[in-house]
């Protein structure tokens, strides 16, 4: 009797890298373990590996992946010319990891999302889903302000029509066909939190609690955030600019409105002295032009950027297959 060769998939985690030389190390080994115990469980593939996205590193990151790759092919990686960011990294990661890999993980290096989910995520992957998303069942690690806000953000979305995950970041599986569908859309403004909801595809949520990081630093302090919130708004609606519009007409019709009364008030002889009314309407009208004017400016800058069809990333070495 012939023995029936089974073939498992095989998994890639992507893991996007800026200056953690702190962590880097020990999430590699842990991460590599994860993936030792699918293997011996006949889950994954045997040339299941490691891929390091080296977003412009400025310490010894890259050094460090060498070093490991030198012990383990496994641990594999692209660096960066510059920086060029959290989002790019990860398109990075996921574009090298297609040409080879069945389904594909993203994982922060930090290991604040609990890497042993991705033992779960496989499993779901296996009944057939091909997105499978890693979900926070808690934001206890978080301070009040930022646990309000990250709430506040996640219903002005859903209210601009943008379908996201609740407190999911960028820890996720996707199939090969999910990710060669996501890499179809080419815009350089990317907020991948909002575009692979709308992939469609078959998908499940696993939850976990995140932890503190193990050492340095985070990596996206509150001027990032925020910059990423505005960006995540900006590059999937167009309800900010429909909004100024709606804005602009309830101005028009309160100026055509104080016009009729000021006229009547004149005729009927009790018209008064209006300066501070005059300047406080001079001033804030004059204020919601400056805030258009500058969110129509975001989405013209945005169209800027689309049109040159820059390279969205630079890679200047890698290191294994």
């Amino acid at each position: 009797m012939v023995e029936k060769k089974i073939f498992m998939n095989k998994l890639t985690i992507v893991i996007p890298a800026f200056n953690e030389q702190e962590v880097l190390k020990t999430t590699l080994v842990t991460l590599l373990q994860i993936e030792d115990d699918l293997i011996s469980e006949s889950k994954i593939a045997e040339d299941s590996n490691i891929l390091v996205v080296d977003d412009g590193s400025k310490d010894n990151t890259w050094e460090i992946l060498r070093e490991l790759n030198s012990e383990n092919y496994r641990f594999t990686g692209i660096k960066f010319s510059r920086n060029f960011g959290h989002q790019d990294a990860l398109v990075a990661g996921m574009s090298e990891a297609i040409e080879t890999s069945d389904m594909i993980v993203t994982i922060d290096a930090d290991l604040q999302d609990n890497p042993n989910v991705i033992k779960i995520m496989v499993d779901r992957f296996n009944e057939g889903n091909e997105v499978v998303y890693g979900v926070r069942n808690n934001r206890e690690q978080d301070t009040w302000f930022k646990r309000t806000t990250a709430q506040g953000y996640y219903r002005i979305l859903n209210i601009l029509g943008v379908k996201v995950v609740p407190n999911h970041a960028d820890f996720r599986l996707m199939s090969k066909r999910a990710v060669e569908t996501l890499l179809e859309y080419k815009e350089r403004n990317l907020f991948l939190r909002g575009i692979i909801p709308m992939l469609g595809y078959k998908s499940v949520k696993v939850y976990y609690k995140r932890t503190p990081r193990l050492a340095g630093e985070s990596k996206y302090p509150l001027k990032k955030m925020l910059a990423f919130a505005w960006d995540g708004i900006t590059s999937l609606t167009i309800a900010p600019v429909r909004a100024i519009l709606i804005l602009g007409i309830l101005f028009s019709l309160f100026g055509m409105i104080a016009f009729v009364y000021s006229v009547i008030v004149k005729l009927i002889g009790k018209a008064n002295e209006g300066w501070s009314s005059l300047m406080i309407s001079i001033w804030i009208i004059g204020g919601f032009q400056m805030i258009s004017l500058g969110v129509i400016g975001e989405y013209i800058g945005k169209v800027t950027t689309e049109v040159k069809h820059r390279p969205r990333y630079t890679i200047e070495e890698r290191i294994g297959k």
